[in-house]
């Protein structure tokens, strides 16, 4: 069964016209998971469309139509399986969706795949969402330098566009035994399953590199952490909290506080009973939905975006905090004083910002303003953020799962971040 092997999303990124909807889609079909059938019908468009070799970029594109028009082939964010897991694929092609896809619940990528054209190199685009899957937690990569069609398959133009690769991703912090690098053709298939073409690079083909990412490890050992979705009354039994465990352990018998409930003092209370998929269940780990039942809480008591932890090491309420964010997509400028929302975990919470310290290079983090009046669309930044009402929020450094977050306002998604500090609410009962 598919569902006993682990699950991992892998988010593609890269330059815009580097290959990544062709390379994707080539995988999907080179690993039968997509029909003879529906490739022809592609190949047939292409050709009307006068753009002979496209029909493995229209793979996601035709799957995004259908999914519009309501057909549920959605291989887009369907399951694509290997030998060892099976895939969420999360195809990038631009920033907005990229955020979108990273910050919506369980789309926190685990790995990525970094595509870029071995007839260009480094370009702008490829900078930035190399920044982008860094700052958002994306800590495995696998480089597939593409298009070695349009290099001979010359050895030489992959260790030049890989030498200029690594000296990016050192310069954002990332550790190069965590990468992968390797040479393909996303367009005639050389070494996405079999080498082709390729046959001097003794590595991994793409399939193997992406059997070869690690397991993402369940964070047991971290404070336990779980956001509430939804705050279930049922008759008989009492308040039942939902939510997904993202650190920690769970245990029936614990003692628990959910914060900032209760105009931000915290409601304490013992879990009674635990259940999942209608199964009860003694303990829940990381990235267990949950639905428990407990002694304490009353109906009123917490809502949506409270964060459940336990008695001695309850979640951290910020009531202010600096964080790094960059910016996507706002209609003019950021200054002090903008008050969007922030959405942390299941929490949406106004919050101004009150001091931007540093602007900062989007490719390598370094800081090339102080105290800059404003911030605009590309640009990174440290900034100083007050929350309109409590909010549970955690440093990166100490539970990164509960450090993310994306800033929205009027239905768009302007910048994401990282919380780097904070200033901590004392809950403590004087």
């Amino acid at each position: 069964m598919a569902d006993k092997k682990p699950h991992l999303n892998l988010v593609f990124i890269g330059h815009v016209d580097h290959g990544k909807s062709t390379t994707v889609g080539r995988l999907l079909y080179d690993t039968k998971n997509i029909d003879e059938q529906v490739l022809k019908k592609l190949k047939e468009k292409a050709k009307e469309l006068g753009k002979d070799g496209f029909e493995f970029a229209f793979v996601m594109d035709n799957l995004k139509e259908e999914r519009e028009r309501g057909l549920t082939i959605d291989l887009a964010h369907k399951r694509f399986e290997t030998e060892k897991y099976y895939f969420t694929i999360i195809d990038a092609p631009g920033h907005r969706d990229f955020i979108k896809n990273m910050i919506t619940g369980a789309a926190q990528a685990d790995a990525g795949v970094l595509v870029v054209a071995a007839n260009d190199g480094v370009m702008a685009q490829t900078k930035e969402h190399v920044f982008l899957a860094r700052t958002l937690g994306v800590n495995q990569l696998i480089v597939a330098i593409n298009k070695m069609d349009m290099k001979n398959y010359d050895k030489a133009a992959f260790e030049q566009v890989k030498n200029q690769v690594e000296e990016l991703l050192k310069k954002v912090g990332y550790k190069l035994e965590n990468v992968q690098f390797i040479p393909i053709s996303g367009l005639y298939g050389d070494n996405i399953v079999e080498k082709g073409k390729l046959d001097w690079f003794d590595g991994p083909t793409l399939i193997q590199a992406i059997d070869n990412l690690k397991e993402p490890e369940k964070p047991v050992d971290l404070p336990l952490r779980l956001p509430i979705q939804d705050v279930y009354n049922i008759t008989g039994i009492g308040v039942v909290p939902v939510g997904r465990v993202e650190t920690g352990r769970l245990k029936v018998g614990d003692k628990i506080i959910a914060v900032p409930a209760r105009e931000g003092k915290g409601v304490v209370g013992e879990v009674k009973s635990i259940e999942m998929h209608h199964e009860q269940m003694k303990e829940a780990i990381p990235g267990d939905n949950i639905g428990f039942n407990v002694r304490g809480f009353g109906k009123n008591d917490i809502a949506r975006g409270d964060v459940v932890g336990h008695v001695d090491n309850p979640p951290t309420i910020a009531t202010e905090f600096t964080a790094q964010i960059v910016v996507l997509n706002h209609p003019t400028v950021i200054t002090v004083g903008y008050t969007p929302v922030f959405h942390v975990h299941t929490a949406q919470v106004a919050c101004q910002i009150t001091a931007i310290e540093k602007k900062l290079n989007p490719a390598t983090g370094e800081t090339i303003a102080e105290n800059p009046d404003f911030i605009k669309n590309g640009d990174a930044a440290i900034v100083k953020v007050k929350p309109v009402r409590p909010l549970v929020i955690e440093r990166q450094k100490d539970i990164p799962h509960m450090a993310r977050f994306a800033v929205r306002d009027s239905g768009q998604t302007v910048a994401a971040g990282m919380c780097i500090d904070l200033v901590a609410k004392d809950i403590s009962k004087k």
